[in-house]
């Protein structure tokens, strides 16, 4: 019986050791190679962006660097469609995710998030001819109402949940959805709600009108890996980030300033 104990014991033991051992493989790596691999769309301002030079700019991308500045390692971008976003985390092709993600339950079963940094919501974009049609009872959950939304983002299953009706048109990224909307291949598009009003003020003589108030409740988040190391550094940094009020410039750099957007193609 003695031995059988002592035989439990080791096993648990090991298990505890191999478990510590492998508490901070991603930071570890993140050190070594002087590098943070960092995935975004570099497609949903202004929270991220791709200048007409290729570089990232945004909200994201502000919070990426100071995240990899304080590190002491240099900050390279991985740019992707949203919905491949997760899978190159859980593959190991990026070190995380900050590219406007909201933190659900479903994602956070996967992978580990740190946040919010931002409360953002949904939004709905669509032209000046459309909006009378939005204001019926049914809104947008009519048969003859096309709606685009980011493949795989809390905008589908807000369009699968709330407009069953709809026929939905899913894109790979937010460029996509606005132009089919100015191409008429659309009714509307459901996006980030920064994103919407964003747009609607970039296209100005587009005729385009973005609804006034966010439609739901969007923490978003930093998804990491499972490193206990990392989560922590990345959760103890942004209550720092918060304190010395930098989440507040960075808020007001991206949402109050546009001085940005000549940067744009």
């Amino acid at each position: 019986m003695k031995k059988a104990v002592v035989v439990i014991l080791l096993s648990v033991l090991a298990s505890m050791v191999v478990n510590i051992a492998a508490a901070g493989p991603v930071m570890d790596r993140i050190l070594q190679k002087g590098e943070l691999l960092v995935g975004t769309t570099g497609t949903q301002p202004p929270l991220n962006a791709t200048t007409r030079d290729g570089k990232i700019i945004g909200f994201d991308a502000d919070l990426a660097k100071l995240i990899a500045l304080n590190m002491g390692v240099k900050v390279k971008f991985v740019t992707m469609p949203f919905a491949k976003l997760l899978p190159a985390l859980e593959t190991a092709k990026v070190d995380m995710i900050v590219s406007s993600m909201t933190m659900t339950l479903e994602r956070n079963l996967k992978v580990a998030f740190v946040g919010p940094y931002y409360i953002s919501g949904k939004g709905i974009l669509t032209k000046a001819q459309k909006i009378a049609a939005l204001q019926d009872p049914e809104g947008l959950n009519r048969s003859e109402f096309k709606v685009a939304a980011l493949q795989n983002s809390t905008s589908q299953k807000f369009v699968e949940m709330s407009a069953p009706k709809a026929k939905l048109v899913t894109t790979k990224s937010y460029d996509e959805a606005v132009d089919m909307l100015f191409q008429d291949k659309i009714d509307a598009m459901i996006a980030d709600y920064p994103f919407c009003a964003f747009t609607t003020f970039r296209y100005k003589d587009k005729g385009l009108v973005a609804g006034q108030s966010k439609l739901t409740f969007e923490p978003l988040g930093i998804a990491l890996p499972e490193d206990t190391l990392l989560i922590n550094w990345v959760r103890n940094f942004m209550i720092m980030l918060e304190g010395s009020g930098q989440i507040k410039k960075l808020n007001n750099r991206w949402f109050k300033d546009a001085s940005w957007i000549k940067e744009l193609p």
